[in-house]
């Protein structure tokens, strides 16, 4: 493979992308491909790097963007700010405010003096909401800083009662979210009006959170009202939230607040600000963009430090996402959409605000499979912000290889997946869905025509979970013909649920003290109204796939056994399940 300019790396990768473009226009692509050198250092983007198709190179001569040999590339969307610029906080007003073991421990700084004006804002988000950009959010040596909330990190305050009642869709009596909600004690009687307040919560269950802004706070009558669109589902007794962005409330190392007003960001560092780096994120686009690009590979560089994700490519043939390291991004590190061929393999993945990669491929009513692969990646520590459903692998299409991931460490899902024939093998998993219930690590539901998913050989173990609990493998509600082999689950809570669906093989499983290694339940004959509503959604899925005709007719032909059920209006039951030759 030949280099560009005899391997001297050009001074910036955009710089890198023109003089390839030229080389293209002038001589073309050399036999072999070519290889890009980024030079050494940290290259602040003031904005994100596109590529179009005119960047692409081609089967036999793809082009790879990586550092000069032995080097380091930090494509950084944020600012680096300087340590000396930190002073203690002196006005009186502010130091009132703020917790008397903490005020000699805090630091402040001014954005606008470090070039930073756009200050972003907390935007609602989590189940079922849009991903937009993050807010400002702050690094220290790498790490994701925390927003002053109470109660602190890892603990939950619970919701005692609602205002406006309301039934939820099983008929029990819960708070309609445009009403209000209460809560236990006097905490944040102590702290000074603001309309930048903010809550988060899992309000009706334990598997779909949000974040809301406070448009009232009571403490006399320890009353909540949220903005719109106020939360998700119902307010239920017992649930758990926190508030968030309440100066009062930075008191502990790694928290920190930014006053949109004044622009001052306060801080209380983890350790020696002169020792260490510490960093903002900026850029609200995605850091690289490549759109319809093919035959190009990203290696070995870092992304880091933007409010939206780190890298996105859609459609084009080829790409390969090689060996970075991608973090600390506001949204997603890796989204993909579209395109066949594309690759993700041994990057290091972590402090994401949403998942780690999202991969869509293919077309379902055709079968067409785009053979996509996300493989040997080390992602971890994700979903800081949207909390649910944003995997460290996240996936929709058909026809994709999950293989050799260590994932870990993670509120909800590891691997979420939606479509067909997906090879899910070789993954370890472990400590996830440490903060939800009724999830599980590797997951997916609610369509009959999710056909020809194998789930095999991966290792995993040590999950968390509350409430309704958590499963290793869950095929939840109604998804059914998944081929579930040869994994070893230790020390999960259920290890496999069969969620009322058909077609499943479970065979040649090792359990290791799991409370329960397999469960399987018949909610598809559930008269629950609730439940009766789902099976015409599955209905309304089947006759969306034309299931009764090619290809799903001749790939999956096991599905018309549905049909005499739906026939006969009484729901569908789970059938045709074999589990055997299992260790527990």
């Amino acid at each position: 493979m030949a280099e560009l300019n005899d391997g001297r790396p050009s001074a910036t990768l955009e710089d890198a992308r023109d003089a390839v473009r030229e080389l293209k226009a002038t001589s073309g692509l050399p036999t072999g491909g070519l290889k890009v050198r980024v030079r050494n250092g940290v290259h602040a983007l003031a904005h994100g790097v596109h590529f179009g198709p005119e960047d692409s190179g081609t089967a036999a001569a793809p082009i790879v963007y990586c550092p000069a040999e032995g080097e380091t590339v930090r494509l950084l969307g944020g600012r680096q700010l300087d340590p000396a610029a930190w002073t203690p906080v002196t006005d009186p007003t502010v130091r009132a405010r703020l917790a008397e073991g903490a005020k000699e421990h805090i630091v402040q700084i001014d954005l606008a003096a470090q070039g930073v004006t756009d200050l972003g804002t907390f935007v609602s988000r989590g189940f079922g909401r849009d991903t937009g950009p993050a807010h400002l959010e702050l690094f220290f040596n790498d790490l994701p800083m925390t927003v002053a909330q109470w109660p602190n990190t890892g603990q939950f305050a619970a919701i005692t009662g609602f205002t406006k009642p309301m039934s939820n869709p099983w008929g029990q009596e819960a708070g309609d979210l445009t009403g209000g909600f209460t809560y236990e004690g006097d905490r944040p009687s102590g702290w000074a009006p603001t309309d930048d307040i903010w809550v988060h919560g899992y309000w009706g269950y334990d598997w779909a959170n949000s974040y809301e802004r406070v448009s009232r706070l009571d403490p006399e009558n320890r009353l909540v009202e949220t903005a719109p669109p106020h939360g998700n589902h119902h307010f239920t007794p017992g649930q758990r939230f926190y508030f968030l962005n309440v100066l009062e409330e930075l008191d502990q190392p790694g928290e920190y607040y930014v006053d949109q007003t004044s622009g001052i960001l306060y801080f209380w560092p983890p350790g020696e600000l002169s020792e260490g780096e510490t960093v903002v994120s900026e850029v609200s686009e995605p850091l690289l963009t490549l759109q319809n690009v093919s035959h190009v590979e990203l290696r070995g560089l870092t992304v880091e430090a933007g409010r939206g994700s780190g890298i996105e490519a859609e459609g084009g043939e080829g790409l390969c996402i090689i060996g970075c390291t991608i973090r600390n991004c506001g949204t997603w590190a890796v989204r993909i959409q579209g395109g066949i061929n594309h690759t993700v393999a041994g990057c290091d993945i972590y402090g994401c605000g949403d998942g780690g990669v999202s991969v869509n491929g293919g077309d379902r009513p055709s079968l067409t499979p785009c053979n996509h692969a996300v493989v040997n990646n080390h992602i971890h520590h994700f979903a800081r912000w949207t909390r649910c459903y944003v995997a460290g692998i996240g996936a929709g299409g058909v026809g994709m290889r999950f293989a050799h991931n260590l994932i870990h460490d993670a509120p909800h899902n590891a691997i979420l997946f939606w479509g067909n024939d997906f090879l899910i093998e070789n993954n370890e998993i472990y400590r996830v869905c440490l903060e939800t219930g009724d999830a599980g690590a590797i997951y997916t539901g609610r369509d009959f025509t999710y056909r020809g998913n194998v789930i095999r050989r991966n290792f995993i173990h040590h999950m968390g979970g509350v409430g309704m609990g958590t499963m290793a493998i869950y095929m939840d509600d109604c998804v059914s013909g998944t081929h579930i082999a040869e994994n070893t689950l230790w020390r999960c809570q259920t290890a496999v649920v069969l969620g009322g669906g058909r077609d499943f093989v479970v065979e040649q499983n090792v359990f290791v003290e799991c409370l329960l290694a397999i469960g399987a339940d018949a909610r598809g004959i559930d008269t629950n109204p609730g439940w009766q509503n789902n099976i015409k959604g599955l209905w309304e899925s089947l006759k969306a796939m034309r299931y009764d005709e090619p290809p799903y007719s001749e790939r999956y032909p096991e599905i018309a056994g549905v049909d005499p059920h739906y026939a006969a209006g009484k729901g569908v039951p789970p059938e045709h399940n074999r589990v055997e030759r299992n260790i527990c």
